[in-house]
């Protein structure tokens, strides 16, 4: 079986960027990944957001729940980003694009079979 493609985010945002355009402190920032509100990764050595995943001031409505079901599937937050950005033209692109748009239920929904 062949390895899933991979798309690359749109751009991203680095910690203190966001902490910024969210009007919070930085250690705001940290408290919502470490609640599970906000996905990072890291790229050489910088902790990033994707920027699909913000929404002008704030995370995208589903981005918590649909964490939370994947962590509780057993997804750690690089394998979480993987399957955002699994190449998936059936819901426009990727996971990660479609939770900005109509179909972020669909993608709540396929992320809450994966505990099954």
């Amino acid at each position: 079986m062949s390895e899933p493609v991979i798309t690359e985010p749109a751009g991203w945002i680095n910690l203190p960027d966001l902490a910024e355009r969210f009007g919070l402190s930085i250690s705001k920032v940290n408290q919502m990944i470490k609640d599970g509100d906000l996905l990072f990764v890291r790229r050489d050595g910088v902790r990033l957001v994707p920027a699909e995943l913000v929404a002008n001031d704030t995370v995208l409505k589903h981005l918590p729940g649909v964490l939370n079901v994947l962590r509780d599937a057993g997804y750690n937050d690089e394998e979480a980003f993987r399957w955002l950005y699994e190449a998936d033209p059936s819901v426009g692109g990727s996971a990660a694009i479609a939770l900005g748009g109509p179909q972020a239920r669909e993608v709540k929904r396929r992320a809450q079979a994966l505990g099954f």
